[in-house]
């Protein structure tokens, strides 16, 4: 099992900044991709930005130039810098991984989703 723990949501006032962190844990042999998805009421779940272990990046089209995704690949961790954040950014938060667990074969998991909330 791999355990992705996110943290850093919250209510922000448009315009505003957040920063979103994600560690993973568990039997871990190597993470190829991690990533951001969002899912938003009524609406089906989107990529936000993924980058690879050798820092290769994509984003959205909605959020290039304001959002930028970083990974620490020794601590396993991603962190998703949010600014000039717009009501629209408004959705549940899940980070992503995809690698290859201990002896275990490929995973992708994710974690528990965190809110982020765009509202003046």
């Amino acid at each position: 099992q791999v355990q992705l723990v996110e943290s850093g949501g919250g209510l922000v006032q448009p315009g505003g900044s957040l920063r979103l962190s994600c560690a993973a844990s568990g039997s871990i042999f190597s993470i190829n991709t991690m990533g951001w998805y969002r899912q938003a009421p009524g609406k089906q779940r989107e990529l936000v930005a993924t980058i690879t272990s050798g820092g290769t990046t994509n984003y959205a089209d909605s959020v290039k130039g304001r959002f930028a995704i970083s990974r620490d690949n020794a601590k396993n961790t991603v962190d998703l810098q949010m600014n000039s954040l717009k009501p629209e950014d408004t959705a549940a938060y899940y980070c992503n991984a995809r690698g290859a667990r201990l002896g275990w074969g490929p995973f992708t998991s994710w974690g528990q989703g965190t809110q982020v909330t765009v509202s003046s």
